[in-house]
């Protein structure tokens, strides 16, 4: 590894960024998310020394820097796996989570995220279960845990509960998500998903698949070997025929972005092609745009390690009653910002730049 000082000085005597991240290739999302937090950062006269994740540890290059090290601030991106297999991208995280956990024994100044923080929020029953706990509303989680489709849909039967989603608890960019309909009188169930079997293993795609029959038991049986979270499907506020949720980027309790997400199917990541607009021209009612902000300012309050978080926040159809879906410490990269006014980023390096004069 090229040994290099982490902690540098800007014009104004102020200790540099860290920024631990991915550089992936010249058009991925780690690239993307290094190259415009760098430019923000630029823009603000702030230096940052970058580490990849595939130099981990950095043990060699921290010892040589004595106690420079307390006065840095680090800002911490995922890591980008080559593996598309939901097992191995399951066992991929909890080595993350360890790796956060290691991180978090280090002397560094301060962190825009904590790295505890970080991987508390990446178990999904545990974070639903603190912001319910707290009395923030979010979608509604199931206690019952299931190791195959018969358990499930037994479930659902008894329950008369038709219409769910199934999450791997860990998973991130709607790896493995699952929306499930199943009908009782005719024993029949369809599921919608972007991921597939292949050779026996679920791998993550970028494209929604609908599945039944033989071929959605198959895949169900398998995604249930995975630990997984079984959630309500509850109806979402629709705008021109498409159903949509929100993205808002809360970052030192301020909401700094809110990204409408439509789809014509039930799951509304961006890269499944679907589309973004302006949340603006949604046009709601302020009492519900107030609404949002209350829910996820007093969330966001759930964890005060975590200056950025990104919300997905869903509106419930007919009153617009805000309900969190889930929390992310690292959903900071929305396309339709770093292509116009970088404003996420430029806030993050702002809260840095400030964290840092308070060290010196």
């Amino acid at each position: 590894m090229e040994r290099r000082t982490m902690v540098q000085r800007d014009a104004d005597g102020i200790s540099g960024i860290i920024l631990i991240g991915s550089k992936g290739g010249e058009n991925s999302e780690g690239s993307k998310r290094k190259l415009y937090f760098e430019r923000a950062a630029a823009d603000a006269g702030v230096r940052v020394a970058f580490y990849d994740w595939k130099d981990f540890p950095f043990a060699d290059g921290i010892k040589d820097i004595g106690n420079s090290i307390k006065n840095s601030i680090v800002k911490i991106d995922a890591p980008e796996w080559e593996s598309c297999r939901l097992k191995e991208l399951d066992e991929l995280t909890g080595q993350y989570r360890e790796r956060l956990l290691r991180l978090a024994r280090l002397p560094f100044g301060g962190f825009l995220n904590h790295p505890g923080d970080i991987a508390e929020v990446l178990d999904k029953r545990k974070c639903k279960q603190t912001l319910s706990g707290n009395g923030i509303a979010v979608t509604e989680m199931y206690d019952e845990s299931f190791s195959c489709r018969e358990e499930l849909l037994d479930f659902m039967r008894e329950s008369r509960v038709h219409q769910i989603f199934l999450k791997p608890m860990r998973g991130s960019g709607a790896a493995g998500v699952t929306a499930i309909r199943f009908s009782p009188a005719r024993g029949k169930f369809v599921l919608y998903t972007c991921a597939a079997l292949d050779q026996g293993e679920i791998v993550n795609t970028k494209r929604l698949y609908r599945l039944e029959g033989e071929d959605g038991a198959a895949f169900l049986d398998k995604l249930l070997e995975l630990d997984c979270v079984v959630e309500r499907w509850h109806s979402k506020d629709t705008f021109q025929e498409y159903c949509y949720d929100l993205r808002v980027i809360v970052q030192d309790r301020r909401i700094d972005y809110i990204l409408p997400r439509l789809s014509k199917g039930p799951i509304t990541n961006l890269h499944l092609n679907n589309h973004s607009m302006e949340f603006e021209k949604l046009n709601l009612d302020k009492a519900v745009i107030e609404n949002i902000s209350e829910t996820c300012l007093r969330a966001a309050d759930c964890y005060p390690g975590l200056k950025s978080i990104g919300m997905d926040v869903l509106l419930e159809k007919g009153n617009r009653k805000p309900y969190i879906i889930e929390m992310n410490a690292q959903g900071d990269l929305l396309h339709r910002d770093i292509y116009g006014e970088n404003r996420i980023y430029r806030r993050q390096v702002e809260i840095m730049r400030a964290m840092m004069s308070e060290r010196v």
